[in-house]
C-alpha cells in the first residue's frame, strides 16, 4: 500500500513537472493536459472533479492552476500528492523564468523567437478551446445550469459586480436549486 502511494507521488510530481515545461497558454492548457493523462488515460478522477477542482481553484486567491493542482494531488495522494503536484508544476516555469531574465536583452528583438511564440500562441488555442468542451459538457447538466451560466455571463459583461460575488451568487443558486430538487424528490 505504502509502494502504491510512493508511485503515485512520483508520478504525479514526474506528469506536473512535465506539464509545468511543456504546457504553453497557461491554466487551462494545463487543465487540458491534466483532463487527457489523468481522467482519459489513467482514470483517477472523472471530468467532474477536475471541472470541481478548476472551478474552486478559479474561485480562491492565487493561481489557478496551482489551485487546482493542489487540489488534485491531495485526492490523488493526500498531503504528499498535493505538494508535490505544486511543486512540479511550479518549478519549471520558475527555472525558465530565471533562464530568461538572464538572457532577455540577448533574445528580445530577434525576429526568429517573436515568430516562434507567435506559433505558440497559435496552437494553444485549439488546445484550450478542447478542454474548455469537455469541461462544458461535464459541467452542464441541465437547463438550470444554463440558465446560471447566462445569467453570470451577462453580469459579467454588463454590471461591475465583482467575479468573485458572481461566483458566490451562483454557488448560492445552485445550493438552493439541489435543496428544493431534494425536497421535490423526497414528498
Amino acid at each position: 500500500m505504502k509502494s502504491e502511494r510512493s508511485r503515485r507521488v512520483l508520478d504525479i510530481f514526474v506528469n506536473f513537472f512535465r506539464f509545468g515545461c511543456f504546457t504553453f497558454g497557461g491554466g487551462w492548457s494545463i487543465v487540458a493536459q491534466i483532463q487527457k493523462e489523468y481522467v482519459e488515460k489513467k482514470r483517477w478522477i472523472t471530468d467532474e472533479e477536475l471541472l470541481d477542482f478548476t472551478s474552486v481553484g478559479r474561485s480562491i486567491p492565487g493561481l489557478m492552476v496551482g489551485n487546482a493542482s493542489v487540489l488534485f494531488g491531495y485526492q490523488a495522494a493526500g498531503i504528499p500528492g498535493a505538494l508535490v503536484a505544486l511543486l512540479g508544476v511550479v518549478l519549471p516555469p520558475f527555472l525558465i523564468m530565471i533562464a530568461v531574465t538572464f538572457i532577455y536583452g540577448m533574445v528580445k528583438d530577434n525576429v526568429y523567437v517573436a515568430r516562434a511564440m507567435m506559433g505558440v500562441r497559435a496552437a494553444v488555442v485549439p488546445i484550450i478551446v478542447s478542454a474548455l468542451v469537455k469541461l462544458f459538457k461535464a459541467g452542464m447538466k441541465d437547463a438550470f445550469c444554463y440558465i446560471i451560466a447566462l445569467a453570470a455571463l451577462a453580469l459579467c459583461l454588463f454590471t461591475p459586480i465583482s467575479n468573485v460575488l458572481i461566483v458566490l451568487l451562483g454557488a448560492a443558486a445552485g445550493l438552493i436549486y439541489m435543496e428544493v430538487k431534494e425536497r421535490h424528490a423526497v414528498s
